[in-house]
């Protein structure tokens, strides 16, 4: 009797100390403390080191120099994810892409040793993986000040990354070695479901969480309408239960709730727009910058455990839905590549805010806005949770991308894009893009001067390709991610991130004074170009009062004008 009583203490003792081994920067503090980020790091080692269940690796460097971390929590000690992306939910978490935003470092942390300890129940159907740390360089520049607005905690990151990137505009561009390390942490784990986890700024109102789900209308009619009628409903109403009430993103139409809440439509720059493209499910937490610090990494770790038990239990339904989503777009069918809100779709939600008011500024000579916390409402308002589609194009068999273009070439490869290389010299019928028409940002963002409103003009044609050429065939698992980058009127087309930008500027020119007797020598063999130009004339008093407009003209409609000018150099197979 001694004996066992001697093991059930030692087991105790053992247990308790495991305990005290495994307590996070952020339970031995005063509820608003961070990890840094070498904390974070020696956390999940001593996880690993204690935990079969647990394993740590490295996966890629960022443009700190340090590499991106994964860690992965499987009860069934198995970490091969050929086999794991088959028979069980994978969620991928991703912390700190704004270090500044740190809750889900900490809440991740806890969810992950509570699961190793037993603390609560491990899922059977899931296995989570995390990117503790994705923002290493913003998580090492480390300061008390840059969220101004930020209620918490005591220090953090900073938002740009050791280039002064914000990598969740970067999933398409891919400008930094954190964006290509994360594409292959994705492609090697195969998330069904991503979180990624922030802190909003914008509006006071009276929740700890808002969520973004991925947009329902790019998922897919039947992803979408799993996430949004479904898993979203869901979460939130085990959130409920847990005490937190939780909303959408809250982004408003106008200044105030009154004028209704959109649903934000996350373009692939983002994560989630990214991962949507290979039909995962996507979230990002936004805990309420001016609640305590305390408050929202709780409400973020339980946002996580209940998306945890949603994915165990509904594993299978989840399966089906995803590959069903992948057969949605075929060769020959429409593809939309531009959306906007439709404003004629409303749904009625219950919203829990602060009366806002204005007053006269102390700073300003103008009114400011301000939520008084003593005037708390619930009002139905308006969610306009739809978009429609306003450009579409047919999907073609193929893209051929000459040789030459290696840098678009090597993002699409690095996002593991199936390609075939033209064997030997080969004419090819295409259709064919030239550039109509496309305006750009006057300011860079995001180390780029974007192109917006592309018009194109398409038309069939006869091109030679060389030996070594690129032939991406759509019919794989990249589909999406081919026509959202290759489509140049696609929002994050790799055209409007200047990928293409010297095809813009004219190389070749010519003398006026020699060509103009070539002009006039085009213009007599060619009674109808004579014709177009007197016309033209006619109609557009500022062209006809332009000579060296009027020679211009005559320039680009002769076999002298540059055919790389304006040319889009990737080429549709569409028969």
């Amino acid at each position: 009797m001694k004996n066992i009583m001697s093991l059930v203490v030692l087991g105790t003792t053992f247990f308790c100390f495991g305990q005290k081994k495994y307590v996070t920067v952020f339970e031995k503090g005063n509820g608003n403390q961070t990890a840094t980020y070498e904390q974070v790091v020696d956390f999940y080692k001593q996880l690993d080191a204690g935990f079969q269940s647990v394993k740590m690796e490295t996966k890629g460097l960022t443009d700190s120099g340090q590499p991106l971390h994964m860690v992965v929590y499987n009860q069934e000690k198995d970490f091969n994810f050929d086999k794991l992306s088959k028979s069980k939910s994978v969620i991928l978490i991703n912390n700190a892409i704004h270090p500044g935003e740190p809750d889900g470092v900490d809440a991740t942390m806890m969810l992950f040793r509570d699961l190793a300890l037993g603390k609560i129940k491990a899922p059977e159907n899931v296995v989570l993986v995390t990117i503790p740390v994705y923002n290493i360089g913003g998580m090492l520049n480390r300061n008390s000040t840059s969220r101004t607005n930020q209620n918490g905690p005591e220090e953090y990151g900073f938002r740009g990354n050791g280039r002064n990137f914000d990598l969740n505009r970067d999933m398409i561009k891919a400008d930094t070695k954190n964006t290509k390390s994360l594409i292959d942490i994705f492609h090697a784990v195969k998330p069904d479901v991503f979180i990624d986890n922030h802190v909003s700024n914008g509006a006071d109102y009276q929740y700890t969480l808002t969520y973004i789900q991925t947009n329902p209308d790019r998922l897919g009619k039947e992803l979408g309408s799993y996430i949004a009628e479904k898993m979203s409903p869901n979460l939130v109403a085990a959130l409920k239960k847990k005490g937190i009430d939780a909303m959408h993103y809250v982004d408003f139409n106008g200044e105030t709730p009154e004028s209704g809440l959109v649903q934000f439509l996350d373009s692939p720059r983002y994560t989630t727009g990214y991962t949507s493209l290979y039909n995962c499910l996507g979230y990002v937490v936004e805990t309420h910058m001016w609640k305590p610090y305390a408050q929202r990494v709780k409400a973020t770790y339980e946002f996580m455990e209940s998306a945890m038990r949603f994915a165990d239990v509904n594993k299978e339904e989840i399966k089906k839905i995803k590959r069903v989503a992948s057969e949605q777009f075929k060769i020959g069918h429409l593809y939309p590549v531009k959306w906007e809100l439709d404003t004629s779709k409303t749904k009625i939600i219950t919203f829990l805010g602060y009366e806002a008011e204005h007053k006269k500024s102390e700073v300003t000579t103008g009114n400011r806005l301000y939520y008084d916390r003593s005037k708390p409402f619930q009002k139905e308002i308006k969610f306009y949770s739809d978009y429609k589609t306003t450009a579409a194009v047919r999907i073609p068999k193929a893209y051929v991308i000459p040789q030459s273009w290696w840098t678009v070439i090597d993002l699409l490869k690095a996002n593991h894009c199936k390609f075939d290389r033209i064997k030997k010299d080969t004419l090819i019928s295409v259709e064919s893009y030239k550039i109509a028409d496309y305006k750009s940002v006057t300011s860079p963002y995001e180390g780029h001067y974007p192109h917006r409103n592309v018009k194109i003009v398409k038309s069939p044609e006869k091109v030679m390709f060389r030996k070594g050429d690129y032939i991406f065939p759509v019919n794989q698992e990249a589909i999406k991610l081919l026509l959202e980058t290759l489509e140049p009127e696609a929002v994050d087309s790799y055209f409007n991130w200047n990928f293409f930008d010297t095809i813009l500027q004219q190389k070749e020119w010519y003398s006026d004074y020699l060509f103009e007797d070539l002009a006039g020598q085009l213009l007599k063999e060619n009674p109808d170009l004579q014709k177009e130009l007197d016309e033209k004339k006619k109609a557009d008093e500022k062209f006809a009062g332009n000579p060296a407009a009027q020679l211009e003209w005559v320039h680009k409609h002769s076999k002298y004008y540059e055919k790389a000018h304006l040319q889009y150099p990737v080429f549709r197979i569409v028969e």
